[in-house]
């Protein structure tokens, strides 16, 4: 008797937020566990993995997650618009260390709703916790009151709850199945660019 193969699931989460705030240092943290001071201007990078989520009864789930890292440059309306369209939950990054990183989030959110046309699952991520003072932003509780998001702080340096935003992120697209094993447990990925687009620079991705 052929075995039925199990279940599939696709999801693509986004990363937005200003320059060099560190959305590409807690995505390579999440998918290589490892770091680079250095900042790389990036365009656009999709990188993709898949993860086997538990069910239950022996049966399972398997996710292929897509992770969209965008530039922190306004310059391309039409193509942040598609980046919208095409994800089921964003991730927005500012730097604790730069407060005035915090005000791009709202503009970012008004159009992330404007282009989804309602409420979509949205984690709002202070990144460098390593290196921030540690008095808290009120700005940050007035986001989360008021937009009724998660907010949380993460290290992409020391890898301080990047996990946990990668988990709290699929936790709100309502997957079935127990995440954090499967997170635990991700393979070693295959990285790629979306179709190619004008850029002032272009870099590969590595494969681990």
């Amino acid at each position: 008797m052929a075995l039925c193969p199990a279940p599939e699931a696709r999801v693509r989460l986004a990363f937005f937020g200003a320059a060099g705030v560190g959305k590409t240092a807690l995505i390579r943290r999440f998918l290589q566990d490892s770091f680079e001071a250095r900042h790389r201007r990036t365009v656009e990078e999709l990188h993709r993995l898949e993860l086997e989520l538990e069910l239950g009864a022996g049966s399972g789930l398997r996710l292929r997650l897509e992770i969209l890292d965008t530039s922190g440059s306004y310059s391309f309306p039409a193509m942040r618009r598609l980046c919208i369209a095409r994800a089921d939950a964003f991730a927005l990054v500012y730097s604790l260390q730069e407060p005035d990183s915090f005000a791009e989030l709202q503009r970012l959110r008004d159009e992330i709703l404007e282009a989804k046309r309602g409420a979509v699952p949205v984690v709002v991520v202070g990144n460098k916790s390593d290196l921030a003072p540690g008095e808290p932003d009120p700005r940050v509780a007035a986001a989360q009151r008021d937009w009724g998001c998660t907010c949380l702080e993460a290290s992409a340096k020391q890898g301080r709850n990047v996990v946990g935003l990668f988990q709290e992120l699929l936790s709100q697209v309502n997957l079935p199945g127990r995440l954090s094993p499967a997170l635990q447990r991700r393979r070693p990925q295959t990285c790629s660019k979306e179709p190619p687009r004008r850029s002032a620079k272009s870099h590969g991705c590595a494969v681990c």
